[in-house]
């Protein structure tokens, strides 16, 4: 049971899972996108659909659909010069929605997770990626450092996000097949991880606090990436 409106439109845009059933308030569903679901549309009041989605901030709409479609982690390699983000056992469901609509703005190739110790794609990741999920490719792996190394394989080079990485992004080479690793809230990068990374890559902080919130770190490198190649 997916919710908000932002997750249940673009559920019905991407039409990558099927949409069995939305419920909406009046106001909600007033909105020509809901008009034009073509799938049963059901009036509800707010407590219903809170009742339904189990939340109270679902914006007077949910939706019932199919499990969230899964790729496997070489159909991101398979594309030319990839730009991928792979997250080392982020838990925070904020955070994971967060960095999926980052991801799927800069054109990203698609999203690895970790299969285990980790955030899943769940009904408060796709509110939070406000749908961005329902139009990315994410892939769970079992070993993070096993893909990466895959990913080199593949001719892809493997940069991973830490606080006293050298050098700084900005005098990086991000050219070619790219995959951009991500730590843990708190704890970064796993030791085999950051082994597994060709180089450890920083963001310049000027303030008093040492790091970035791991949504926002990923926000300014993959769109210092982007900038990096639009100036090669």
């Amino acid at each position: 049971m997916i919710y908000g409106r932002n997750a249940v439109r673009e559920a019905l845009a991407a039409g990558r899972r099927t949409v069995h059933r939305v419920w909406a308030t009046s106001g909600a569903a007033s909105e020509s996108w809901i008009a034009a679901a073509g799938v049963p549309v059901d009036l509800a009041a707010a407590d219903e659909i809170a009742r339904r989605s189990g939340v109270s901030d679902h914006q007077g709409v949910c939706a019932d659909v199919a499990a969230y479609p899964y790729v496997s982690a070489d159909i991101l390699l398979g594309g030319p010069a990839p730009l991928i983000v792979a997250l080392d056992e982020i838990q925070d469901p904020q955070n994971l929605g967060s960095i999926c609509r980052t991801a799927e703005c800069a054109g990203a190739a698609g999203v690895v997770i970790c299969e285990r110790r980790a955030a899943r794609v769940t009904p408060a990741v796709g509110k939070a990626s406000a749908g961005a999920i329902e139009h990315l490719a994410i892939a769970p792996v079992r070993n993070l450092a096993d893909f990466l190394a895959m990913g080199k394989a593949s001719g892809c080079w493997c940069y991973g996000a830490a606080a006293d990485g050298r050098p700084g992004y900005a005098e990086t080479d991000f050219a070619g097949g790219v995959i951009l690793v991500l730590g843990a809230e708190g704890r970064g990068l796993r030791p085999r991880v950051a082994d597994a990374c060709d180089a450890l890559i920083a963001l310049p902080l000027h303030g008093r606090i040492e790091s970035l919130n791991v949504g926002a770190a990923a926000a300014a490198l993959l769109y210092g990436i982007l900038q990096s190649r639009a100036d090669a």
